[in-house]
């Protein structure tokens, strides 16, 4: 032993400090990624069953429910891969989001995250990015399905990609902060089965369906987030164009929900 107490050619430094805020968002990121695609549940909501809702409404004669009056004459697999990428959306940014973050407040594992030097804000900041990874996998996978059954995204011109990426940040952005406030309001088992009822009453609630299908209550239709994000994508494929409309009101869902997500969340 040494003078100082130490073994010769030992020498002791302090501990170093956590990695980079970067570093360790990202690698919550790829273990939330992980998690996702490891999870039979989360495959099933995210990725099969808007496969299968492709494959439904691409062959399926269904007549008008599907394609109302102002879209006949284009292509069924035109008019509803639009609202099958806005399902994806909504399956992974809220229904997968929501029951995933609802179990972890449950079990506590977001109040000790958050007492870790990732944070609070690293923690949603890893999730966000997640989310984001996921969904560029299903509109992959999802949009080579469409391609295969004949959709030409391109025919309305080169900028319809651009446009449909921004409107699916978008409704994201809405569905997320949803997620968050449902998640961080009630009881796991509440959010549970609340997440799953919205899937089902919003992917039909304009999203899949044109809400032009809904006769009287399409204008109704027209303040909820899943008829504005289908609405949404459907001009930015269809037309070409950014719908004004439906994306101020996926803003502001994004926006009040938002807010009181900073209110209300509770972390355990």
């Amino acid at each position: 032993m040494s003078a100082e107490g130490t073994a010769p050619g030992l020498h002791l430094a302090p501990g170093g400090g956590p990695a980079p805020a970067v570093q360790r968002v990202l690698a919550q990121a790829r273990f939330e990624v992980g998690v996702l695609l490891r999870n039979g549940e989360q495959l099933l909501v995210s990725l099969v069953l808007p496969a299968l809702a492709l494959l439904v409404l691409a062959r399926t004669p269904v007549g008008g429910v599907v394609v109302p009056a102002s879209l006949e004459g284009l292509p069924r697999i035109d008019v509803v891969t639009p609202g099958v990428l806005g399902l994806a959306v909504l399956s992974t940014a809220f229904t997968g989001q929501a029951i995933a973050l609802g179990f972890d407040r449950r079990y506590g594992v977001l109040r000790l995250l958050a007492t870790t030097p990732l944070g609070r804000s690293g923690l949603l900041l890893g999730r966000l990015v997640a989310v984001l990874v996921v969904e560029a996998l299903q509109v992959v996978v999802l949009g080579a399905l469409a391609l295969a059954l004949g959709w030409r995204p391109l025919a309305a011109g080169a900028v319809v990609l651009p446009l449909l990426l921004v409107v699916l940040l978008l409704g994201t952005a809405a569905f997320a902060a949803l997620a968050l406030l449902l998640a961080g309001s009630l009881r796991a088992e509440a959010v549970l089965a609340v997440a799953n009822l919205a899937w089902v009453l919003l992917a039909g609630a304009g999203l899949l369906v044109p809400r032009e299908g809904a006769g009287a209550a399409a204008p109704l239709l027209a303040a909820l987030p899943s008829a504005a994000l289908g609405d949404a994508a459907r001009a930015a494929v269809l037309d070409g164009a950014l719908a004004l409309g439906p994306c101020a009101v996926l803003v502001a869902w994004a926006v009040v929900a938002g807010a009181v997500v900073v209110r209300t969340f509770r972390w355990s």
